[in-house]
């Protein structure tokens, strides 16, 4: 797995094709792309909606992989929780929507460890990850541990939602220009033609 930022083409295409010869490679411009959309407030996303959108006209160039990693959430980055706009339940129904967005897009997934309970504070390789946030109660951080949880079973179970992710038949938009209500509509299908419509409301 690669992590490369310069544009070099064929990363993860054999070498016998002139490529590096990677089996998969950081997709950086749609993490960045959809954090930037995430953190602004939704009454001002149908400005930015191609923010969401852009990723599809590369996305079969290399075989990606759809990264939230350590080092989005250090040196002053805020952990993906923070990023999201509103007060804390705005906060966590934003991410729970981006995560439903992440694991239906084409890509393999990286999640880094703290995000699938909604760490609120960034990443301290000194100190141990924020697990009092999941004693007691039912809470928010359980409600997101939760839905990794549920959003892994479902990305399993069904094949289109993983199966042909570096093939075009396997994702095509329904509705894709709906910016005045940041919705966004696709099919993902797998070899047999089995179809999920994914239905994105931000």
């Amino acid at each position: 797995m690669a992590e490369e930022s310069t544009d070099f083409p064929g990363v993860s295409r054999p070498q016998d094709m002139g490529g590096l010869g990677f089996w998969y490679k950081w997709n950086l411009g749609w993490m960045h792309d959809t954090l930037d959309y995430m953190k602004l407030d939704p009454i001002y996303r149908q400005y930015h909606h191609d923010k969401l959108t852009f990723g599809m006209l590369y996305n079969y160039t290399e075989n990606f992989v759809l990264p939230l990693s350590h080092d989005e959430v250090v040196h002053g980055k805020k952990s993906i929780l923070d990023r999201m706009p509103g007060d804390a339940w705005q906060k966590f129904a934003n991410l729970r929507a981006y995560y439903g967005w992440m694991w239906a897009f084409p890509g393999k997934k990286l999640l880094f460890m703290g995000n699938e309970f909604a760490q609120g504070r960034e990443w301290n390789h000194d100190a141990s990850l924020d697990w009092h946030l999941l004693e007691g109660g039912d809470n928010w951080h359980h409600g997101v541990q939760r839905l990794v949880r549920d959003l892994n079973l479902t990305y399993r179970h069904h094949k289109a939602m993983h199966e042909l992710d570096f093939d075009p038949y396997g994702f095509e938009w329904l509705v894709v220009d709906d910016k005045e209500r940041s919705v966004l509509i696709f099919v993902r299908r797998d070899k047999e033609g089995n179809e999920i419509i994914v239905a994105s409301n931000f």
